[in-house]
């Protein structure tokens, strides 16, 4: 008899994952733990992600999904969401401040992130940290996340029409709030203020 197809399986495996990955971190998680956690067969978990490297890339694909819905959110917030800059707005100088605000909005989000009970770190630079010299699947969605993010923060910072120093000074403030540095999260946003005026 063969077995019917369990359309919700491959979710709930990608969501224990998530939740296993993210805690405990990708290299000490193995297969039989996600098995177990997805009350999953390891038939069912191979036909939907054939190994641990298929898997990691889905988790960090999933995070991706959720941090570009999050700050999406923000800057769309900041800019005022309804509102355009035409050629003249550019010309009076509105574009330029709505870019500011984006800017100081993108630190202030990853602040509050950061202060989730549940922050266990940057999923991206915690697998980077695991798997340094890593050319898998899920490396290249972790650096090209992090390229992706670091260019959203420069052409922001071209459209102020500051420096690229600007751009390095911002991405570093960001850096010190994934890293759990010890940058108050509140003194990381004044900060991004006074580097966008």
């Amino acid at each position: 008899m063969a077995r019917t197809e369990d359309p919700a399986g491959r979710e709930r495996i990608l969501s224990a994952a998530t939740d296993l990955f993210y805690v405990n971190g990708v290299r000490a998680v193995g297969m039989a733990e996600v098995i177990a956690a997805a009350g999953c067969g390891k038939h069912m978990l191979y036909r939907h992600f054939p190994s641990k490297a298929a898997l990691a890339a889905a988790y960090l694909r999933r995070v991706r999904a959720e941090r570009d819905k999050s700050t999406t959110r923000a800057l769309a917030a900041a800019a005022g969401a309804s509102k355009t800059t035409s050629a003249g707005d550019a010309a009076r100088g509105i574009g330029t401040t709505r870019a500011g605000e984006q800017l100081v909005a993108l630190v202030a989000e990853v602040a509050a992130w950061v202060q989730r009970r549940d922050y266990r770190g940057c999923a991206f630079r915690n697998y980077l940290t695991e798997f340094p010299a890593g050319d898998d699947e899920p490396a290249a969605v972790a650096r090209d996340y992090l390229r992706d993010t670091r260019r959203q923060v420069d052409e922001l910072v071209a459209t102020l029409g500051k420096p690229g120093v600007t751009g390095d000074r911002i991405w570093l403030l960001i850096d010190a709030l994934y890293g759990g540095t010890g940058t108050p999260p509140q003194v990381a946003v004044d900060w991004a203020k006074e580097l966008v005026t």
